[in-house]
């Protein structure tokens, strides 16, 4: 029987794409759903502020009168006029080992790209860069971070068949945290007199948020820039960021660096690894999901770095040296001894060099492939 192609138009059939994964990953002890309730959110107009420069629709396959697959089509318009290109994004592919399946979610978001004028696709990507990007090409016999996408192996296979080539890789690497501090350390002190540099202060993560949290996501936009595909976030979207990520973080894994001025110029947020909570819930908050999550919270055993980021000017300057070390004596006092990298372009040397103290594991390599419309 054919494959056929249905727009996702109403929550019975929002609730099957949502859905779709766990049934496909129910035998994948490697596999991490997204929270279930964010899903649904981030397909809300109403509740996504990305959807005032962004177009979406999702979509399902079915194959026998069964859900085969779902994608969704997305137009960051501001990341279009930003870079000079004129692409449609695929994002949230999820599909059986079918080419005939693949062809027709890919054909569904290539006519979405087509009608609006787009002359290319890529993904897979989100909204933006705060969404789950980047198809696992490598490390397939790692647990998925929870922040990140996990896949079979056969979708770099048929995705590459149907013509999609290489755009860029990110790869995830880990880190181990010993009573063995890295040299860099030692700099701390001189870092701070000669620079003025230094951590910033706050009560509670709330306090560091108040004083702080609107300035860390302007810098985040800056330092962020001239990396692949990116678009600024918007102040109500960092309002939105904000809201989401306070309740989680923990201030002793969250490290800001302000200036003399107390401007932050550099900051790191790690979070205690949530993948083996989410993955036990199915990605469910109720009946238990909240409380294993709550649990993991307060007792970490790994963590995994979120965001990173250093203005260009500080960069040279030891910012990242302070960041670090915060973090590093942290996780000694919690008991935490493994960090697990957030996903960097293969081509970020700047911050691929700032973790060569710790000697970094290969973990992962996502990719984002671009083919002609």
């Amino acid at each position: 029987m054919s494959t056929k192609i249905v727009k996702v138009t109403n929550r019975r059939l929002m609730n099957r794409w949502v859905d779709f994964p766990l049934d496909l990953y129910k035998d994948c002890e490697n596999y991490v759903p997204a929270l279930r309730g964010d899903e649904f959110d981030t397909f809300n107009p109403k509740k996504n502020d990305a959807y005032e420069y962004c177009e979406a629709e999702c979509y399902l396959a079915y194959k026998d009168d069964k859900v085969a697959g779902r994608i969704a089509a997305i137009i960051n318009h501001n990341a279009n006029k930003r870079w000079g290109k004129n692409e449609v994004r695929f994002g949230w592919i999820d599909f059986i080992e079918d080419m005939e399946v693949v062809k027709a979610l890919i054909g569904a978001v290539e006519q979405f790209g087509r009608e609006r004028g787009c002359t290319e696709i890529t993904g897979p990507l989100g909204f933006t860069d705060m969404d789950r990007e980047g198809l696992l090409v490598e490390g397939y016999e790692n647990l998925s971070s929870f922040t990140c996408i996990y896949n079979y192996p056969y979708y770099d296979k048929l995705l590459s068949e149907l013509g999609f080539a290489k755009d860029v890789d990110w790869t995830q690497r880990t880190v181990e945290i010993t009573e063995e501090r890295p040299k860099m350390f030692k700099l701390a002190p001189y870092i701070a007199e000669r620079s003025g540099l230094k951590l910033a202060e706050g009560k509670s993560m709330q306090d560091l948020s108040r004083r702080y949290g609107m300035e860390i996501f302007h810098m985040y936009n800056e330092s962020f820039a001239p990396l692949y595909g990116f678009a600024p976030l918007t102040d109500k979207q960092i309002k939105g960021y904000l809201a989401t990520y306070i309740p989680i973080l923990d201030p002793d894994f969250v490290s800001v660096v302000v200036n003399q001025e107390d401007k932050p110029v550099g900051f790191a947020f790690c979070v205690p690894s949530l993948a083996i909570p989410i993955k036990k819930s199915k990605g469910r908050l109720l009946p238990l999901g909240i409380f294993r999550i709550l649990h993991a919270l307060k007792h970490p055993t790994g963590l995994e770095a979120l965001m990173i980021g250093v203005l260009p000017e500080y960069q040279g300057a030891g910012a990242p040296v302070l960041l670090f070390q915060k973090i590093h004596e942290n996780c000694l006092k919690r008991g935490v001894h493994k960090v697990i990298l957030n996903p960097q372009l293969e081509e970020n040397f700047k911050v691929q060099t700032l973790f060569e103290q710790y000697k970094p594991s290969f973990y992962t390599r996502r990719r984002s492939y671009v083919k002609t419309i």
